[in-house]
Order: C-alpha cells, then structure tokens, then sequence
C-alpha cells in the first residue's frame, strides 16, 4: 500500500485561523469545565464536544471545515512540488 505524502500534505493542511483556534480553545475548556459540574444526562454529550473544540484548536484542523472548504487561516503552508524535490536533494 502506497501513500501519496503530497495528497496527505494537502488534505490536513492547516484550515483554522488563530482567532478561531482561541475561540474554539475558550470555548471547548468551558464545555468541559461545564460537563464537570452537570448531570448525567447530559455529561457525555458535553465532554465529546468540549474535547472536540479543544482538539480542532490544538491541531489547527478541522474536518468539516475542509468537506465544505472553508480556510480561516490566512496563511498558506503550501510548497510547490518542486520546491520539496529540490529539498530532498
């Protein structure tokens, strides 16, 4: 089985901006800061969601974001093919 590394490059490029990855932090720490203090009935559904956010945040990538092709960061880390064939040389 071969992996094609500039296909993998390509799909998991980062697609959270910074404003978006603080947000998500703050927001997925209080979900599970939250999810300590509720009941039962709802605790598993918090805990997935805040430890969701955190995690989008901490990796910078989010997979609903890259099936509806939406990118927040402005930044591109792309290289060209080229650029990595020179680099491996």
């Amino acid at each position: 089985m071969s992996f094609d590394l500039l296909q993998i490059e390509k799909w998991f490029s980062v697609n959270i901006g910074l404003f978006d990855r603080v947000l998500r932090l703050f927001a997925g720490l209080g979900v599970v800061l939250f999810d300590y203090i509720a009941n039962s009935t709802w605790e598993f559904i918090f805990l997935v969601f805040g430890v969701w956010s955190v995690t989008t945040s901490v990796f910078g990538w989010c997979p609903f974001y890259k099936v509806f092709g939406v990118n927040t960061c402005p930044a591109s880390f792309k290289l060209k093919q080229e650029e990595k064939l020179v680099a491996e040389s």
